[in-house]
């Protein structure tokens, strides 16, 4: 081990890192390394920039694609200030809390992550071109499909990294991708997506690619999403459909940290991305489909996200308004078992719509009482651009 890479997320879910020697790591554990926090969007201004990272050793995984001669290693870090005190902007801290919120209520969440991305070719000065690097089209097989050795080497390298992949294939628009995360507890499930960010951006550029995670890359083709998988454990009758209430109750106040670019909502309504607030089994149309499977295979998922969301503060949200409708004893509105983008617009009265612009959303996460209540109300504010 030759270095350490001590990992953070800026507020907008952006990997970031210093590299320390291995002489430096007991300082790091006892004391911190100090960052510029001026320097990260979210993080603060020169007036009080040192921020401290401290690494979480639970975490520590090899890079597998630096070299063996220079290994490398890393560690997600807890941030705090020269003091001592937990940075309020720390969103991997924010989801411990959602989940040790949860816990004290006598309930766990588990996340599964569905994540898109395209795959364009490069020009010849490195710069992506905005042209697919395939033309297939969904579940496509190899030579129309050309991702597949990328998918491949991506799939392979989180194996190596001790993440499981579920599974993989190529997406509905041309050069799209679709890799799938098993279930597991939300600050992995958080972690997983970040690195799964880092791994998948490193192999295409090694593959002379440029893996895009944008919401809606291409006009007219499908957009990229970030759709959430979610469930409950916990005593009682009826956690899930509980669960899922309090999502459907808060959504409009979260939307802004599901659809935090202007491209998210190019992506909103079309291509099996919901636009309308509403429930259905195995139903695509649908912000929340409950997908065919039982046991412990049983959860809803989520269609609006896409992948310009921070994954800590989303599956915090996700926790704290799941948590909401469970203690409340929320009831779920009527099934919408129709398709959502081909029914008449008479049929579609009575439904909710998402916010459909990043105004709409900002203005709706400045006025909310429930985001007061678990997010400090800067990080707000500074997702408002007030």
């Amino acid at each position: 081990m030759k270095f350490i890479r001590l990992a953070f997320c800026d507020v907008l879910g952006r990997p970031k890192n210093v590299s320390i020697m291995p002489q430096e790591l007991e300082r790091a554990f006892k004391y911190g390394i100090a960052i510029d926090a001026s320097a990260i969007a979210g993080f603060g201004d020169e007036v009080h920039s040192d921020l401290f990272l401290h690494p979480d050793p639970a975490t520590i995984a090899v890079l597998p694609w630096r070299p063996e001669h220079g290994r490398v290693v890393r560690m997600f870090c807890a941030i705090s200030h020269p003091d001592g005190t937990p940075f309020a902007h720390d969103t991997r801290s924010l989801l411990k809390k959602a989940v040790a919120d949860a816990a004290n209520a006598g309930f766990a969440f588990a996340f599964g992550s569905e994540m898109e991305f395209y795959l364009f070719r490069l020009d010849e000065a490195g710069e992506p071109t905005g042209i697919p690097y395939d033309n297939a089209a969904y579940m496509d097989v190899s030579p129309e499909d050309r991702c597949e050795n990328v998918r491949r080497e991506i799939c392979l390298t989180l194996e190596q990294m001790g993440i499981q992949p579920e599974s993989s294939h190529h997406e509905e628009g041309p050069g799209q991708n679709e890799i799938d995360f098993r279930y597991s507890d939300a600050l992995s499930a958080a972690d997983n997506a970040v690195t799964f960010l880092t791994v998948v951006k490193t192999i295409a550029a090694r593959n002379g690619l440029y893996a895009d995670f944008s919401p809606k890359p291409l006009p007219g083709k499908p957009g990229s999403g970030f759709h959430i998988n979610m469930s409950v454990q916990g005593r009682g009758e009826n956690l899930m459909q509980q669960m899922m209430a309090g999502i459907l109750n808060r959504v409009e106040d979260m939307t802004l940290f599901l659809n935090p670019s202007e491209g998210s909502y190019q992506r909103l309504g079309s291509h099996k991305a919901p636009k309308y607030i509403s429930w259905s089994s195995d139903n695509r149309s649908q912000l929340i489909r409950v997908p065919a499977a039982s046991g412990e295979y049983r959860r809803c998922e989520l269609r609006s996200p896409d992948c310009t969301a921070n994954p800590y503060i989303a599956f915090a949200l996700l926790i704290w308004a799941g948590l909401d409708g469970i203690q409340n004893g929320l009831s779920l509105p009527e099934e919408a078992n129709v398709n959502l983008f081909t029914a008449a617009q008479r049929d579609l009265s009575h439904l909710r719509t998402l916010p459909l612009s990043l105004t709409t959303a900002s203005r709706k996460a400045a006025s909310s009482a429930f985001l007061e209540q678990h997010l400090p109300r800067s990080l707000v504010a500074y997702f408002c651009k007030e």
